[in-house]
């Protein structure tokens, strides 16, 4: 695929935001966009997992979800297209529970900076070409796994064994291979995950960019 041309002050700011599940990755995009109040849209890549109806829920839960043949990347290529000329887009809601798409969808607006933030951003080449600014989030493992475990024990109404066993089935391994490889793409590493610097260090980044 051609090189895009560098980004220019007329045109929507694209930023990618990756790094390990429970890297504090999100937590830093949702601070960028209060920061910058109204001039940030977000798009989550995980909210563009595949939707497979046509699988029972006990062989969806086999799937996997840190493959990036488990995203439908091409379908957020083509969404990060139409806001860059200016459309509006609808983000599918994905219900983690059941592994499925909900029938709702999330609009999202134009606006001066879109930011994009999953672990694969940067694995995946269609992805990374449609971005300006590539930012890893470096974090330890074993604090990764912590978070991750707390999380998807109370926002997605998980077991502690399912997730440790997803853990080390799936998740360790697609990092070794897919996401930690994926830094060497990023023009700013972020180290030891969220801290006010880190997040302060970016919103400046991003409006010197925009003046």
């Amino acid at each position: 695929m051609p090189a895009r041309s560098p980004w220019k002050p007329n045109r929507p700011l694209f930023i990618g935001l990756a790094g390990g599940s429970g890297s504090g990755k999100t937590t830093i995009a949702e601070e960028v966009v209060d920061r910058l109040n109204g001039r940030v849209a977000l798009l989550h890549h995980d909210a563009y997992y595949r939707n497979l109806p046509e699988l029972s829920f006990e062989e969806r839960t086999r799937v996997n979800y840190d493959h990036p043949s488990s995203l439908e990347t091409e379908l957020l290529v083509e969404d990060l297209e139409r806001l860059r000329t200016g459309l509006a887009v609808e983000q599918p809601v994905y219900d983690f529970s059941e592994h499925l798409r909900s029938s709702e969808t999330i609009r999202i607006e134009p606006a001066p900076v879109v930011v994009v933030e999953g672990i694969l951003v940067l694995a995946e080449p269609e992805l990374r070409s449609e971005l300006d600014l590539k930012i890893f989030v470096d974090t330890d493992p074993d604090l990764r796994l912590a978070r991750r475990l707390e999380r998807d024990l109370s926002e997605r109404g998980r077991s502690v064994d399912s997730v440790i066993d997803q853990y080390f089935a799936t998740v360790r391994p697609m990092h070794l291979e897919f996401v930690d490889p994926s830094r060497r793409y990023a023009d700013l590493i972020i180290p030891e995950g969220y801290n006010p610097a880190a997040v302060a260090t970016v919103v400046e980044l991003i409006r010197s960019r925009l003046g």
